[in-house]
């Protein structure tokens, strides 16, 4: 088994925070815990069945331009899960989609494909889904964060606008520095806060190396 498939799935240094090669999709999905959920979703679904199909096909699939196969095998699969969702939820897939979008390349720039050439398809396929837990895990994370202490509310999917708020929003009064987390500026500040402490406890975690 390669070192990716040995690496630790959330100290690691191939895991999906390590590496965080999708951090526009992060910082946009956790804007708000509605957008997050979805993301959530998208992400399993993606990295899911594109790992999947890819296992199961590898050996007719051709070394030239094999990539770019997967890059539409995974946009078609998330253009997919995007009309299904719309067709449950259609006003919420309309501020969605335009970061749901991110997910197929941020997949492929992860090195994933390349990493699981030689292993089994139970394998490649429930490695996918866990880093996909992982990064959505992250996601959701920062949005119960972001949007409860910069908008004053918490949002799920769902209701005639898209979403059902579970409390009262006091964004108007909420205190400004604290609005600034609901903006793409406080994610990036955020992420980058959550990116040094999930350095500084990894290496006191695995003192000896990945694990």
């Amino acid at each position: 088994m390669n070192q990716r498939f040995q690496s630790h799935l959330f100290w690691g240094s191939h895991s999906p925070l390590s590496t965080l090669s999708g951090a526009g999709l992060v910082i946009l999905a956790s804007a708000r815990f509605s957008y997050a959920l979805i993301c959530a979703g998208a992400l399993i679904w993606v990295y899911g069945l594109t790992a999947l199909i890819f296992s199961a096909s590898r050996r007719i699939l051709p070394r030239r331009g094999r990539m770019l196969i997967l890059l539409f095998l995974s946009a078609f699969l998330c253009g997919f899960f995007m009309l299904l969702t719309g067709l449950l939820n259609p006003l919420l897939i309309l501020g969605t989609g335009f970061f749901l979008a991110l997910i197929p390349p941020c997949f492929l720039g992860s090195g994933f494909f390349e990493a699981s050439e030689t292993e089994y398809t139970l394998d490649v396929f429930s490695r996918a889904v866990l880093e996909a837990v992982v990064m959505a895990g992250f996601i959701l994370a920062l949005a119960l964060v972001r949007e409860p202490l910069g908008m004053g509310a918490l949002s799920l999917p769902g209701g005639a606008e898209g979403i059902v708020e579970l409390f009262g929003s006091g964004g108007s009064d909420a205190f400004v520095p604290a609005r600034l987390l609901s903006a793409a500026s406080g994610g990036l500040l955020l992420l980058g806060y959550a990116a040094a402490l999930f350095r500084y406890f990894r290496e006191r975690s695995a003192p000896g190396g990945d694990r």
